[in-house]
Protein backbone atom coordinates (compact mmCIF):
# COMPACT_ATOMS: atom_id res chain seq x y z
CA UNK A 1 0.00 0.00 0.00
CA UNK A 2 3.19 2.58 1.05
CA UNK A 3 5.10 1.55 -2.41
CA UNK A 4 1.59 2.08 -3.98
CA UNK A 5 1.09 5.83 -2.58
CA UNK A 6 5.12 6.56 -3.33
CA UNK A 7 4.56 5.85 -7.02
CA UNK A 8 1.56 7.47 -7.47
CA UNK A 9 2.56 11.07 -4.76
CA UNK A 10 2.93 13.08 -7.92
CA UNK A 11 -0.99 12.99 -8.27
CA UNK A 12 -1.43 13.78 -4.31
CA UNK A 13 1.29 15.82 -3.36
CA UNK A 14 -0.99 19.09 -3.97
CA UNK A 15 -2.94 17.99 -0.72
CA UNK A 16 -1.88 16.51 2.57
CA UNK A 17 -3.42 13.62 3.40
CA UNK A 18 -4.70 11.62 6.24
CA UNK A 19 -4.59 7.81 5.16
CA UNK A 20 -5.30 4.89 7.61
CA UNK A 21 -5.75 1.47 5.79
CA UNK A 22 -6.33 -1.47 7.05
CA UNK A 23 -6.43 -3.58 3.64
CA UNK A 24 -4.24 -3.64 0.76
CA UNK A 25 -7.50 -2.57 -1.40
CA UNK A 26 -7.23 1.26 -1.67
CA UNK A 27 -11.16 1.74 -1.69
CA UNK A 28 -11.10 0.12 1.44
CA UNK A 29 -8.73 2.83 2.85
CA UNK A 30 -10.52 6.19 4.97
CA UNK A 31 -8.37 8.99 3.39
CA UNK A 32 -9.47 12.23 5.10
CA UNK A 33 -8.25 16.08 3.69
CA UNK A 34 -6.99 18.54 6.64
CA UNK A 35 -8.92 21.42 4.84
CA UNK A 36 -11.89 23.04 6.64
CA UNK A 37 -15.45 21.85 6.29
CA UNK A 38 -18.40 22.86 4.64
CA UNK A 39 -20.21 25.75 5.57
CA UNK A 40 -23.68 23.91 5.15
CA UNK A 41 -22.06 20.67 6.97
CA UNK A 42 -22.04 23.16 10.63
CA UNK A 43 -24.17 20.81 12.62
CA UNK A 44 -27.32 22.75 14.10
CA UNK A 45 -31.21 22.55 14.82
CA UNK A 46 -33.68 21.40 11.19
CA UNK A 47 -34.83 24.97 9.57
CA UNK A 48 -38.12 24.87 7.62
CA UNK A 49 -39.57 26.48 4.94
CA UNK A 50 -41.67 30.02 5.13
CA UNK A 51 -40.49 29.78 9.26
CA UNK A 52 -36.94 28.50 9.55
CA UNK A 53 -36.52 27.10 13.32
CA UNK A 54 -38.93 29.99 14.75
CA UNK A 55 -41.00 26.52 15.61
CA UNK A 56 -38.56 26.24 18.09
CA UNK A 57 -39.16 28.80 20.16
CA UNK A 58 -42.87 28.65 20.42
CA UNK A 59 -44.28 29.03 24.00
CA UNK A 60 -44.66 25.92 26.27
CA UNK A 61 -43.57 23.81 23.20
CA UNK A 62 -40.42 24.92 21.93
CA UNK A 63 -37.31 23.64 23.15
CA UNK A 64 -35.68 27.22 22.84
CA UNK A 65 -36.64 30.74 24.09
CA UNK A 66 -36.08 33.88 23.32
CA UNK A 67 -36.58 35.43 27.15
CA UNK A 68 -33.66 32.45 27.94
CA UNK A 69 -30.88 32.67 25.86
CA UNK A 70 -27.97 30.91 28.06
CA UNK A 71 -30.59 27.92 28.81
CA UNK A 72 -30.79 27.77 24.81
CA UNK A 73 -27.74 28.33 24.15
CA UNK A 74 -26.16 25.48 26.67
CA UNK A 75 -28.69 23.32 24.91
CA UNK A 76 -27.49 23.70 21.82
CA UNK A 77 -23.49 23.26 23.04
CA UNK A 78 -25.09 19.71 24.66
CA UNK A 79 -26.51 18.68 21.23
CA UNK A 80 -24.50 19.92 18.32
CA UNK A 81 -21.11 20.85 19.66
CA UNK A 82 -19.14 24.12 19.79
CA UNK A 83 -20.33 25.52 16.78
CA UNK A 84 -23.56 25.47 15.52
CA UNK A 85 -25.34 27.20 12.44
CA UNK A 86 -29.53 27.92 12.59
CA UNK A 87 -31.48 29.86 10.27
CA UNK A 88 -34.32 31.71 12.83
CA UNK A 89 -35.18 33.37 10.00
CA UNK A 90 -35.36 31.10 6.62
CA UNK A 91 -32.07 31.61 4.47
CA UNK A 92 -30.40 34.08 7.38
CA UNK A 93 -27.92 32.05 8.80
CA UNK A 94 -26.53 32.74 12.38
CA UNK A 95 -23.67 30.74 13.77
CA UNK A 96 -23.13 30.03 17.29
CA UNK A 97 -19.85 30.26 18.79
CA UNK A 98 -18.88 28.39 22.02
CA UNK A 99 -15.07 28.24 21.93
CA UNK A 100 -13.05 31.76 22.66
CA UNK A 101 -10.61 30.62 20.37
CA UNK A 102 -12.65 30.97 17.28
CA UNK A 103 -13.92 34.47 19.02
CA UNK A 104 -10.28 35.05 18.69
CA UNK A 105 -10.62 34.60 15.17
CA UNK A 106 -13.89 36.90 14.77
CA UNK A 107 -12.19 39.69 15.97
CA UNK A 108 -8.98 39.36 14.49
CA UNK A 109 -10.71 39.27 11.37
CA UNK A 110 -11.92 42.37 11.26
CA UNK A 111 -9.01 44.24 12.05
CA UNK A 112 -8.41 47.42 9.82
CA UNK A 113 -11.70 47.42 9.20
CA UNK A 114 -15.71 49.06 10.67
CA UNK A 115 -16.86 45.96 13.07
CA UNK A 116 -20.72 45.56 11.57
CA UNK A 117 -23.42 43.65 13.24
CA UNK A 118 -27.07 43.10 12.69
CA UNK A 119 -28.84 44.56 15.65
CA UNK A 120 -31.49 46.98 16.24
CA UNK A 121 -33.08 46.89 12.73
CA UNK A 122 -36.64 47.71 13.89
CA UNK A 123 -34.97 51.14 15.77
CA UNK A 124 -33.39 51.81 12.43
CA UNK A 125 -36.33 51.67 10.37
CA UNK A 126 -38.08 54.23 13.02
CA UNK A 127 -35.22 56.51 12.46
CA UNK A 128 -34.82 56.02 8.75
CA UNK A 129 -38.11 57.46 8.40
CA UNK A 130 -38.26 60.91 10.42
CA UNK A 131 -35.59 62.04 8.83
CA UNK A 132 -36.30 65.62 9.96
CA UNK A 133 -35.43 64.42 13.39
CA UNK A 134 -32.45 61.71 12.78
CA UNK A 135 -29.68 61.81 10.07
CA UNK A 136 -28.79 58.03 10.78
CA UNK A 137 -29.55 54.89 12.61
CA UNK A 138 -27.07 56.24 15.28
CA UNK A 139 -24.64 54.29 17.21
CA UNK A 140 -26.48 50.97 17.93
CA UNK A 141 -27.88 50.23 14.42
CA UNK A 142 -25.54 51.93 11.91
CA UNK A 143 -22.32 50.03 9.95
CA UNK A 144 -19.70 50.97 7.84
CA UNK A 145 -17.66 54.47 7.43
CA UNK A 146 -20.92 55.97 8.53
CA UNK A 147 -20.94 54.23 11.93
CA UNK A 148 -17.53 55.03 11.97
CA UNK A 149 -17.96 59.00 11.40
CA UNK A 150 -20.32 58.95 14.34
CA UNK A 151 -17.82 56.59 16.92
CA UNK A 152 -15.11 58.37 16.47
CA UNK A 153 -16.59 61.83 17.21
CA UNK A 154 -18.96 60.91 20.42
CA UNK A 155 -15.97 58.77 22.27
CA UNK A 156 -14.02 61.78 21.92
CA UNK A 157 -15.20 62.68 25.74
CA UNK A 158 -15.54 59.24 26.67
CA UNK A 159 -12.61 56.98 25.80
CA UNK A 160 -9.50 58.99 28.17
CA UNK A 161 -9.43 57.69 32.11
CA UNK A 162 -9.56 61.26 32.71
CA UNK A 163 -13.20 62.04 30.86
CA UNK A 164 -14.68 59.99 33.63
CA UNK A 165 -12.69 61.27 36.64
CA UNK A 166 -14.12 64.76 35.76
CA UNK A 167 -17.54 63.76 36.46
CA UNK A 168 -16.49 62.23 39.46
CA UNK A 169 -17.06 64.53 42.35
CA UNK A 170 -20.96 64.93 41.30
CA UNK A 171 -21.05 61.05 40.53
CA UNK A 172 -19.94 60.32 44.16
CA UNK A 173 -22.64 63.29 45.91
CA UNK A 174 -25.74 61.82 43.79
CA UNK A 175 -24.60 58.07 45.01
CA UNK A 176 -24.33 59.28 48.52
CA UNK A 177 -27.72 60.95 48.29
CA UNK A 178 -29.09 57.43 47.24
CA UNK A 179 -27.03 55.76 49.87
CA UNK A 180 -29.26 57.72 52.36
CA UNK A 181 -32.19 57.26 50.68
CA UNK A 182 -31.79 53.54 51.08
CA UNK A 183 -31.43 54.09 54.94
CA UNK A 184 -34.30 55.99 55.21
CA UNK A 185 -36.75 54.17 53.36
CA UNK A 186 -37.50 49.97 52.87
CA UNK A 187 -37.68 48.86 48.86
CA UNK A 188 -40.14 45.88 48.41
CA UNK A 189 -38.49 45.86 45.04
CA UNK A 190 -35.25 47.62 44.74
CA UNK A 191 -35.01 47.73 41.08
CA UNK A 192 -37.42 50.65 39.92
CA UNK A 193 -35.37 52.69 42.83
CA UNK A 194 -31.83 51.60 41.35
CA UNK A 195 -33.02 52.89 37.92
CA UNK A 196 -33.58 55.99 39.09
CA UNK A 197 -30.28 56.22 40.07
CA UNK A 198 -28.52 55.29 37.20
CA UNK A 199 -31.06 57.48 34.85
CA UNK A 200 -29.92 60.52 37.26
CA UNK A 201 -26.43 59.93 36.76
CA UNK A 202 -26.66 59.11 32.83
CA UNK A 203 -28.83 62.60 32.86
CA UNK A 204 -26.05 64.41 34.88
CA UNK A 205 -23.09 63.30 32.69
CA UNK A 206 -25.22 63.75 29.90
CA UNK A 207 -27.31 66.56 29.52
CA UNK A 208 -25.51 68.15 32.51
CA UNK A 209 -28.76 68.27 34.64
CA UNK A 210 -30.53 66.54 37.75
CA UNK A 211 -33.54 64.96 37.07
CA UNK A 212 -34.26 64.79 40.75
CA UNK A 213 -35.34 61.07 40.06
CA UNK A 214 -35.77 60.51 44.08
CA UNK A 215 -38.37 63.10 44.80
CA UNK A 216 -41.54 61.89 45.50
CA UNK A 217 -42.77 64.05 42.24
CA UNK A 218 -40.81 62.00 39.96
CA UNK A 219 -41.47 58.73 41.31
CA UNK A 220 -45.12 59.15 40.29
CA UNK A 221 -46.12 57.17 37.28
CA UNK A 222 -46.72 60.11 35.43
CA UNK A 223 -43.32 61.98 35.94
CA UNK A 224 -40.80 62.49 33.06
CA UNK A 225 -37.95 60.25 34.92
CA UNK A 226 -40.83 57.59 35.22
CA UNK A 227 -41.97 57.54 31.83
CA UNK A 228 -38.01 57.35 30.13
CA UNK A 229 -37.31 54.39 32.70
CA UNK A 230 -40.64 52.84 31.06
CA UNK A 231 -39.80 53.92 27.49
CA UNK A 232 -36.02 52.41 27.92
CA UNK A 233 -37.29 49.20 29.09
CA UNK A 234 -39.93 48.72 26.58
CA UNK A 235 -37.76 49.27 23.65
CA UNK A 236 -34.93 46.90 25.51
CA UNK A 237 -37.88 44.57 25.95
CA UNK A 238 -38.81 44.33 21.87
CA UNK A 239 -35.87 45.29 20.28
CA UNK A 240 -34.38 41.03 20.14
CA UNK A 241 -37.91 39.44 18.87
CA UNK A 242 -38.67 42.56 15.93
CA UNK A 243 -34.67 41.48 15.07
CA UNK A 244 -35.19 37.90 15.08
CA UNK A 245 -38.79 37.28 14.01
CA UNK A 246 -40.49 37.04 10.43
CA UNK A 247 -40.08 41.38 10.69
CA UNK A 248 -43.53 42.07 9.05
CA UNK A 249 -42.89 45.44 10.71
CA UNK A 250 -40.99 46.13 7.78
CA UNK A 251 -44.74 45.92 5.87
CA UNK A 252 -46.99 47.46 8.67
CA UNK A 253 -47.26 48.23 11.61
CA UNK A 254 -46.99 45.27 14.37
CA UNK A 255 -48.40 45.70 18.18
CA UNK A 256 -44.32 45.09 19.10
CA UNK A 257 -43.42 47.82 16.57
CA UNK A 258 -46.11 50.08 18.09
CA UNK A 259 -44.73 49.53 20.86
CA UNK A 260 -41.09 50.31 20.26
CA UNK A 261 -42.49 53.47 18.23
CA UNK A 262 -44.44 54.98 20.88
CA UNK A 263 -42.05 54.86 23.34
CA UNK A 264 -39.11 55.72 20.97
CA UNK A 265 -41.36 58.91 20.34
CA UNK A 266 -40.91 59.80 23.91
CA UNK A 267 -37.54 59.72 24.25
CA UNK A 268 -37.31 61.53 21.41
CA UNK A 269 -39.40 64.45 22.35
CA UNK A 270 -37.24 64.05 25.76
CA UNK A 271 -34.20 64.28 24.18
CA UNK A 272 -35.30 67.06 21.33
CA UNK A 273 -36.50 69.30 24.66
CA UNK A 274 -33.02 68.37 26.67
CA UNK A 275 -30.99 69.25 23.59
CA UNK A 276 -32.60 73.06 22.42
CA UNK A 277 -32.50 73.92 26.14
CA UNK A 278 -28.93 72.98 26.48
CA UNK A 279 -28.30 75.24 23.27
CA UNK A 280 -30.04 78.15 24.71
CA UNK A 281 -28.11 77.72 27.89
CA UNK A 282 -25.23 77.89 26.43
CA UNK A 283 -25.13 81.30 25.09
CA UNK A 284 -25.45 82.07 29.07
CA UNK A 285 -23.51 79.69 30.63
CA UNK A 286 -21.19 76.99 30.60
CA UNK A 287 -20.86 73.24 32.36
CA UNK A 288 -19.32 70.25 31.70
CA UNK A 289 -21.22 67.25 30.18
CA UNK A 290 -21.69 65.07 27.10
CA UNK A 291 -23.79 67.47 25.22
CA UNK A 292 -21.88 70.72 25.61
CA UNK A 293 -19.02 69.26 23.91
CA UNK A 294 -21.00 67.35 20.97
CA UNK A 295 -22.63 71.29 20.24
CA UNK A 296 -19.32 72.20 20.33
CA UNK A 297 -18.22 69.65 17.58
CA UNK A 298 -18.12 71.07 13.98
CA UNK A 299 -17.68 67.79 13.04
CA UNK A 300 -21.84 66.59 14.14
CA UNK A 301 -24.91 68.47 13.15
CA UNK A 302 -28.22 68.89 15.55
CA UNK A 303 -29.91 65.44 14.05
CA UNK A 304 -26.62 63.31 15.18
CA UNK A 305 -26.58 65.06 18.88
CA UNK A 306 -30.44 64.09 19.22
CA UNK A 307 -29.29 60.34 18.03
CA UNK A 308 -26.88 60.08 20.10
CA UNK A 309 -28.86 61.72 23.10
CA UNK A 310 -31.79 58.96 22.68
CA UNK A 311 -28.51 56.50 22.59
CA UNK A 312 -27.67 57.43 26.26
CA UNK A 313 -30.88 57.46 27.27
CA UNK A 314 -32.05 54.22 25.83
CA UNK A 315 -28.38 52.32 27.08
CA UNK A 316 -27.67 54.12 30.19
CA UNK A 317 -30.26 53.54 32.18
CA UNK A 318 -30.72 49.33 32.11
CA UNK A 319 -27.72 47.56 31.46
CA UNK A 320 -25.57 49.42 34.32
CA UNK A 321 -29.24 48.79 36.73
CA UNK A 322 -29.16 45.16 36.13
CA UNK A 323 -25.53 44.61 36.66
CA UNK A 324 -25.18 46.44 39.84
CA UNK A 325 -28.70 44.40 41.11
CA UNK A 326 -26.75 41.46 40.38
CA UNK A 327 -23.28 42.33 41.84
CA UNK A 328 -25.47 43.36 45.17
CA UNK A 329 -27.22 40.16 45.05
CA UNK A 330 -23.89 38.38 45.13
CA UNK A 331 -22.47 39.92 47.70
CA UNK A 332 -25.41 39.78 49.82
CA UNK A 333 -25.58 36.09 49.26
CA UNK A 334 -21.81 35.39 50.11
CA UNK A 335 -21.50 37.30 53.13
CA UNK A 336 -17.37 36.58 53.78
CA UNK A 337 -17.14 38.28 50.50
CA UNK A 338 -19.08 40.85 51.21
CA UNK A 339 -16.94 41.51 54.72
CA UNK A 340 -13.29 41.38 52.78
CA UNK A 341 -15.12 44.33 50.38
CA UNK A 342 -15.98 46.30 53.52
CA UNK A 343 -12.44 45.70 54.69
CA UNK A 344 -11.40 47.37 51.46
CA UNK A 345 -13.78 50.07 51.78
CA UNK A 346 -12.93 50.81 55.35
CA UNK A 347 -9.15 51.16 54.38
CA UNK A 348 -9.73 53.09 51.62
CA UNK A 349 -12.18 55.75 53.39
CA UNK A 350 -11.23 56.54 56.57
CA UNK A 351 -15.20 57.88 57.45
CA UNK A 352 -18.28 58.42 55.45
CA UNK A 353 -17.82 61.89 54.56
CA UNK A 354 -14.50 61.26 52.80
CA UNK A 355 -14.84 61.92 49.30
CA UNK A 356 -13.98 59.05 46.70
CA UNK A 357 -11.35 60.29 44.29
CA UNK A 358 -9.27 58.96 41.59
CA UNK A 359 -6.35 57.21 43.82
CA UNK A 360 -9.20 55.59 45.73
CA UNK A 361 -10.83 53.99 42.64
CA UNK A 362 -7.18 53.16 41.70
CA UNK A 363 -6.43 51.11 44.93
CA UNK A 364 -10.07 49.72 45.00
CA UNK A 365 -8.82 46.40 43.83
CA UNK A 366 -11.22 43.64 45.58
CA UNK A 367 -14.09 46.14 44.72
CA UNK A 368 -13.15 45.79 40.96
CA UNK A 369 -12.79 42.05 40.99
CA UNK A 370 -16.04 41.81 42.76
CA UNK A 371 -17.25 43.65 39.88
CA UNK A 372 -15.84 41.67 37.31
CA UNK A 373 -16.81 38.19 38.53
CA UNK A 374 -20.44 39.13 38.91
CA UNK A 375 -19.97 40.37 35.14
CA UNK A 376 -18.96 36.66 34.53
CA UNK A 377 -21.96 34.75 36.21
CA UNK A 378 -24.65 37.49 34.63
CA UNK A 379 -23.45 38.87 31.61
CA UNK A 380 -24.75 42.28 30.14
CA UNK A 381 -26.08 40.07 27.00
CA UNK A 382 -25.26 36.26 26.13
CA UNK A 383 -22.70 37.33 23.58
CA UNK A 384 -21.57 39.73 21.35
CA UNK A 385 -22.79 39.86 17.36
CA UNK A 386 -21.00 40.59 14.03
CA UNK A 387 -21.44 40.32 11.01
CA UNK A 388 -18.50 38.57 8.77
CA UNK A 389 -16.65 40.79 6.50
CA UNK A 390 -14.27 38.19 5.72
CA UNK A 391 -13.99 34.31 5.26
CA UNK A 392 -13.07 32.87 8.43
CA UNK A 393 -12.25 29.58 9.31
CA UNK A 394 -14.61 28.32 12.98
CA UNK A 395 -13.42 25.26 14.66
CA UNK A 396 -12.25 23.89 11.40
CA UNK A 397 -15.50 25.01 9.12
CA UNK A 398 -15.53 27.88 6.98
CA UNK A 399 -17.57 30.43 7.28
CA UNK A 400 -18.45 33.07 4.88
CA UNK A 401 -18.37 36.63 4.24
CA UNK A 402 -21.51 38.12 5.18
CA UNK A 403 -22.51 35.34 7.76
CA UNK A 404 -24.22 36.41 10.71
CA UNK A 405 -21.90 35.06 14.24
CA UNK A 406 -23.11 35.23 17.77
CA UNK A 407 -20.41 34.83 20.96
CA UNK A 408 -21.69 33.05 23.50
CA UNK A 409 -19.17 34.22 26.41
CA UNK A 410 -22.12 33.76 28.79
CA UNK A 411 -22.15 29.96 28.50
CA UNK A 412 -18.96 30.00 27.91
CA UNK A 413 -18.00 31.66 31.59
CA UNK A 414 -19.95 28.73 33.28
CA UNK A 415 -18.21 25.80 31.97
CA UNK A 416 -15.55 23.87 34.28
CA UNK A 417 -12.80 23.47 31.35
CA UNK A 418 -12.46 27.23 31.69
CA UNK A 419 -12.98 27.94 35.01
CA UNK A 420 -12.64 26.17 38.56
CA UNK A 421 -15.83 25.93 40.23
CA UNK A 422 -17.53 27.94 37.31
CA UNK A 423 -20.50 28.58 39.13
CA UNK A 424 -19.25 29.80 42.37
CA UNK A 425 -18.93 33.47 42.74
CA UNK A 426 -15.57 33.81 43.82
CA UNK A 427 -13.66 37.42 43.12
CA UNK A 428 -10.46 36.63 43.82
CA UNK A 429 -10.22 35.10 40.39
CA UNK A 430 -9.51 38.27 39.24
CA UNK A 431 -6.70 39.54 41.73
CA UNK A 432 -3.14 39.81 40.14
CA UNK A 433 -0.56 37.34 41.57
CA UNK A 434 0.91 40.74 43.69
CA UNK A 435 -2.20 41.36 45.83
CA UNK A 436 -2.32 40.16 49.23
CA UNK A 437 -5.49 39.09 48.84
CA UNK A 438 -5.25 36.92 45.96
CA UNK A 439 -4.93 32.86 46.29
CA UNK A 440 -3.57 30.83 44.03
CA UNK A 441 -6.58 28.36 44.76
CA UNK A 442 -8.82 30.45 43.89
CA UNK A 443 -7.27 31.43 40.34
CA UNK A 444 -7.31 28.33 39.13
CA UNK A 445 -6.60 27.66 35.17
CA UNK A 446 -5.29 30.42 33.35
CA UNK A 447 -8.15 32.45 32.19
CA UNK A 448 -7.96 32.97 28.01
CA UNK A 449 -8.71 36.93 27.15
CA UNK A 450 -11.77 36.36 24.73
CA UNK A 451 -13.75 34.30 27.56
CA UNK A 452 -15.01 37.37 29.38
CA UNK A 453 -16.17 40.30 27.05
CA UNK A 454 -19.02 42.11 28.88
CA UNK A 455 -18.87 45.28 27.42
CA UNK A 456 -17.71 44.32 23.83
CA UNK A 457 -14.45 44.22 21.98
CA UNK A 458 -12.61 45.96 19.73
CA UNK A 459 -13.70 49.85 18.16
CA UNK A 460 -17.43 49.00 18.62
CA UNK A 461 -17.07 48.18 22.24
CA UNK A 462 -19.07 49.75 24.84
CA UNK A 463 -18.86 53.58 24.76
CA UNK A 464 -19.53 54.52 28.03
CA UNK A 465 -17.74 51.78 29.69
CA UNK A 466 -15.58 53.98 31.84
CA UNK A 467 -18.44 55.53 33.25
CA UNK A 468 -20.20 52.41 33.81
CA UNK A 469 -17.90 50.45 35.80
CA UNK A 470 -16.96 54.09 37.36
CA UNK A 471 -20.32 54.25 38.80
CA UNK A 472 -20.81 50.68 40.01
CA UNK A 473 -17.51 51.25 41.88
CA UNK A 474 -18.63 54.30 43.49
CA UNK A 475 -21.94 52.29 44.51
CA UNK A 476 -20.60 49.76 45.74
CA UNK A 477 -17.55 51.28 48.14
CA UNK A 478 -21.02 53.75 49.26
CA UNK A 479 -23.16 51.12 49.93
CA UNK A 480 -21.13 48.30 51.96
CA UNK A 481 -19.13 51.72 53.66
CA UNK A 482 -22.67 52.04 55.16
CA UNK A 483 -24.70 48.88 55.31
CA UNK A 484 -24.58 44.80 55.46
CA UNK A 485 -26.64 43.66 52.74
CA UNK A 486 -29.10 40.98 53.03
CA UNK A 487 -31.01 39.19 51.00
CA UNK A 488 -34.35 37.87 51.89
CA UNK A 489 -35.98 36.33 48.57
CA UNK A 490 -35.58 33.18 46.39
CA UNK A 491 -32.64 32.35 43.88
CA UNK A 492 -32.76 35.27 41.62
CA UNK A 493 -32.38 34.29 38.07
CA UNK A 494 -32.47 36.16 34.03
CA UNK A 495 -34.51 36.90 31.66
CA UNK A 496 -33.43 37.62 28.56
CA UNK A 497 -34.78 40.96 26.98
CA UNK A 498 -31.84 41.59 24.86
CA UNK A 499 -29.75 42.21 28.36
CA UNK A 500 -29.86 40.50 31.16
CA UNK A 501 -32.39 41.54 33.32
CA UNK A 502 -33.18 39.42 36.76
CA UNK A 503 -36.31 37.41 36.74
CA UNK A 504 -37.37 38.45 40.10
CA UNK A 505 -37.84 41.46 42.60
CA UNK A 506 -34.79 42.25 44.43
CA UNK A 507 -35.54 41.37 47.97
CA UNK A 508 -32.58 43.49 50.00
CA UNK A 509 -32.23 44.61 53.87
CA UNK A 510 -29.86 46.78 54.25
CA UNK A 511 -28.56 47.64 58.02
CA UNK A 512 -27.36 50.47 59.09
CA UNK A 513 -23.24 50.30 60.01
CA UNK A 514 -22.63 52.98 62.31
CA UNK A 515 -19.21 54.74 62.65
CA UNK A 516 -17.74 55.88 66.07
CA UNK A 517 -14.45 57.56 66.30
CA UNK A 518 -13.54 56.71 63.11
CA UNK A 519 -14.32 53.07 63.81
CA UNK A 520 -17.33 50.85 62.20
CA UNK A 521 -19.94 49.14 63.90
CA UNK A 522 -22.72 47.12 62.98
CA UNK A 523 -25.99 48.59 64.67
CA UNK A 524 -27.42 47.27 67.66
CA UNK A 525 -23.62 46.18 68.07
CA UNK A 526 -21.91 47.29 71.55
CA UNK A 527 -19.32 50.11 71.79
Amino acid sequence: MYKWLKKYNQFVIKKKLYVKCYSDDLKKCKIKTNQPGAFDDIPGPKSLPVIGTLYKYLPFIGEYSFTNLYESGRKRLKRFGPLVREEIVPNVNVIWVFRPEDIAEIFKAESGLHPERRSHLALLKYRKDRTDVYRTGGLLPTNGPEWWRLRKEFQKVTSKPQDVMNYLKETDHVIQEFVELCNNEKFEDFLPILSRLYLELTCLVVFGIRLNSFSKEERCENSKSSKLIKAAFTTNSVILKLDNGLQLWRFFETPLYRKLRKAQAYMEMVALELVSQKQRDMKSQHNKSFLNAYLENPALDIKDIVGMACDMLLAGIDTTTYSTAFALYHLAKNQDIQNKLRIETQQLLAHHNQPITADILRNAFYTKSVIKESLRLNPISVGIGRILQTDVVLNNYQVPKGTVVVTQNQIICRLPKYFNKPDSFIPERWLREHSESSNKIYRGKSIHPYILLPFGHGPRSCIARRFAEQNMQVLLLRMCQRFKISWHGDELGMISLLINKPNASLKFNFHEILETNGVYIKENDEV
